[in-house]
């Protein structure tokens, strides 16, 4: 029985595909400030993106808030971190791909779905960093680890083939993008050496393979641990409109959605979340 739910619904066609809400920016007593990650970045991406007058309060979808029964959907109450899509309930998903491109292994979503063969998960990471977890990896279907300092002609070359690979073996119903910014050189915890411009690039190569297949595709900003990785979020957004890979609901594009969780859209639809 589909779970009803007030967290995503009908958005007007003038709505840009980008959900936010303040409270994303993480404050508590200053403490924030201790730890490397940029806890407002979100906020930041938001003003850099009205600076660009490519976005107004009016045309961005606020988040909302998920209910207790929400998170039960997705989540046991013994355990609410063990994340789960039961796609038995959702209309029209059955199948997810995860593209993991954050510099760190995603052990988390990988011990999720373990056993889960509706979800195929391509992770592509620094080996030599933090979780190193081998008991994950097992639930990895298309590996591929990167050594220190790994460039942007390299890494870009292996961002195509790799998402092409993944995208070829299985065709989705959903792809959900893990675009972490720690990739950038310099990143204390990153330890690659990825351009500003090299990460712009890696995104437009992913939406652009999720356009040519027209699957649905939502992207979470993730990590990045320096204080510029907001103007290059927010650059990069800006890059996928002009390309014509997010915009408003037309031709081509889908409205915006609050959920991943949300049916495939008309063919090269994008969902971007942030």
């Amino acid at each position: 029985i589909p779970h009803h739910t007030e967290l995503y619904g009908s958005t007007p066609k003038t709505s840009l595909p980008i959900v936010y809400h303040s409270d994303y920016n993480i404050t508590f007593m200053g403490l924030e400030k201790l730890h490397p990650f940029d806890a407002g970045k979100w906020g930041k991406v938001i003003h850099f993106l009205k600076e660009e007058q490519f976005i107004t309060d009016e045309n961005i979808v606020e988040a909302r808030e998920a209910s207790e029964q929400d998170l039960l959907v997705t989540h046991t109450k013994r355990y609410l971190n063990r994340l789960k899509f039961l796609f038995e309930r959702v209309e029209g998903i059955s199948t997810a791909t995860i593209i993991d491109l954050d510099a760190h292994q995603g052990n988390g979503h990988e011990r999720d779905f373990l056993d889960d063969q509706r979800v195929f998960i391509m992770d592509m990471y620094n080996r030599h960093i933090y979780p190193r977890d081998a008991y994950a990896k097992r639930a990895i279907k298309r590996r591929v680890e990167l050594d220190w300092g790994t460039e942007d002609s390299e890494y870009l070359q292996k961002v195509e083939l790799h998402c092409d690979g993944a995208l070829n073996e299985v065709r989705p119903d959903v792809i959900v993008y893990n675009a972490g910014t720690d990739i950038l050189d310099g990143d204390p915890l990153g330890g690659l050496s990825i351009s500003p411009h090299g990460i712009v690039k890696r995104d437009e190569l992913v939406f652009r393979a999720a356009r040519r297949r027209g699957i649905p595709i939502l992207m979470v900003t993730s990590g990045g641990y320096q204080k510029k990785t907001a103007r290059i979020i927010a650059d990069s957004i800006l890059n996928l409109h002009h390309q014509g890979l997010i915009g408003p609901e037309r031709e081509g594009l889908s409205s915006a959605a609050t959920s991943p969780t949300s049916g495939p859209g008309s063919s090269g639809s994008a969902l971007t979340a942030i």
